[in-house]
């Protein structure tokens, strides 16, 4: 057999393989989802939704009674007046009964990859059965209401592709690739029996998988940057300092040298988009900025001083509302011991992000566990601690939507997301309530959220009939 035939036998297998696993994974959820129609049909047909009320996803009231038409997929019309589509054919009408029509939510930290395996199952399984376990859940996330996230660290290029082509449901993702990470940082999963690391030599088995990637000079910083970048990275993930999961790396350790990450930032910014750096203390912080790192993860244990610095630079910082040790239920003592560090942290970012006016996205960083990504929702209504409804519900439409657009022409999804206005990306929900009223509607997306939108396509509708 030719090599070009089996190559050509192998994209169809695997094709095929990619519907079964969507078919098999939608088939728990209560709600209707669309079936697999042709790409033509499915871009053409317009939809209607009749009389909603729209909260668009930067004003802290909603809308009149309006109507909204899409078309292919974006907002082509929106008025407060009905539209009149008795002249077409294959219009789908949605009709809203006054409730209330929203942007499509979304997560600016997660890991698609990682979600549902724990990391001996991570480490100990092929590429190929972790991203159908992934596709799994990539349509678990799209039905929760999450329509776009940013995956910060994990082969994940895949598995965009597969959702990009139709194969399996999910979200836009806009992908880091792997983390890349020094030797003992946060990322590096070896044992101390794989030391030492001859530089050239054979990768660890989380760097054969595409997770992390070990770099500890400027040169191989910049190399390991451009590979993500070479298959498809939209922003670029290092990790400064240190993190809860990994076995040996302290909180308190900042990891990458000044040089090392301006490598990373020098190579980003030569293709048009940006680092973002994993930093939880003060030090890992203000060494990433003052190397050029544009967006800052986490940020629990920075302090005042940090936290003025990122404003006055106009850092942005991404953070996640860890209130409990839930995120660590998995992890042996000594990772459960940083997480409450990080959760004790909690209440201070959040207060100094809104004392000093910090660009602020919601992410929520789930690792490791399938029933914790069912929280997803539930961790966005947590910020109601500190933010109002309407504060929150912006931050995670339409002001996560401002920090994609730091991708420039890396952006893998040209166009305006996070917004329900004319000529936006039609990512929509359809809510059963006023989430503006009350944030534990999307604790629930199963009950409340009746209709979700992607790219103009409707994968849940359970309006009564």
């Amino acid at each position: 057999m030719s090599g070009r035939r089996m190559v050509s036998n192998l994209k169809h297998t695997l094709s095929r393989l990619l519907v079964l696993a969507g078919a098999l994974t939608i088939g728990h959820s209560s709600a209707t989802v669309a079936q697999p129609q042709s790409p033509a049909r499915d871009r053409n047909a317009p939809v209607l939704f009749e009389n909603v009320r729209i909260f668009d996803g930067k004003s802290a009231t909603l809308s009149g009674p309006s109507h909204v038409l899409v078309r292919g997929n974006v907002i082509e019309r929106i008025s407060a007046d009905p539209i009149d589509v008795a002249a077409e054919t294959g219009v789908r009408v949605l009709p809203g009964s006054g409730r209330v029509l929203m942007p499509g939510l979304i997560d600016m930290h997660w890991h698609a990859m990682m979600v549902r395996p724990t990391p001996v199952t991570l480490l100990s399984s092929g590429i190929g059965y972790s991203t159908l376990l992934a596709g799994a859940e990539a349509t678990a996330t799209l039905m929760r209401g999450f329509t776009t996230i940013r995956d910060l660290g994990g082969p994940s290029f895949d598995l965009k592709r597969a959702i990009d082509e139709g194969l399996l449901p999910g979200p836009r993702i806009y992908p880091s690739g792997a983390v890349i990470t020094i030797t003992s940082g946060h990322g590096d999963f070896r044992q101390l029996s794989d030391l030492p690391r001859t530089i050239g030599g054979m990768l660890a088995r989380v760097e054969q998988l595409g997770g992390s990637m070990i770099a500890d000079s400027p040169d191989e910083v910049r190399l390991r940057t451009r590979e993500q970048l070479m298959q498809g990275a939209s922003q670029i993930k290092l990790t400064a300092g240190g993190g809860v999961a990994s076995p040996f790396s302290p909180l308190d350790v900042s990891t990458f040298t000044e040089a090392e990450l301006h490598a990373a930032v020098e190579a980003a910014e030569n293709w048009g988009t940006y680092v973002c750096t994993h930093a939880y203390t003060s030090v890992s912080i203000q060494r990433s900025i003052a190397a050029g790192v544009k967006c800052i993860e986490h940020g629990h244990l920075m302090d005042d001083a940090t936290a003025r610095l990122m404003a006055e630079k106009g850092i942005w910082l991404s953070t996640q509302p860890f209130l409990d040790m839930s995120a660590a239920s998995g992890l042996g003592p000594a990772e459960q011991a940083k997480m409450g560090q990080v959760v004790t942290g909690t209440d201070v970012v959040y207060a100094l992000a809104k004392k000093y006016g910090i660009k602020t996205a919601f992410g929520t960083d789930i690792l490791f566990s399938e029933a914790l990504a069912k929280r997803q929702g539930a961790m966005l209504a947590a910020l109601k601690r500190w933010y109002t409804p309407a504060e929150a519900l912006i931050m995670a439409t339409s002001t996560n939507a401002e920090l994609l657009k730091l991708s420039g022409l890396r952006n893998p999804y040209p166009g305006t997301l996070g917004v329900v206005q004319e000529g936006a990306l039609a990512d929509l929900l359809l809510v059963d309530g006023n989430p503006l009223e009350n944030l534990d509607l999307v604790a629930d997306p199963d009950r409340n959220f009746l209709v979700i939108m992607k790219d103009g396509k409707v994968h849940k509708d359970t309006l009564p009939r």
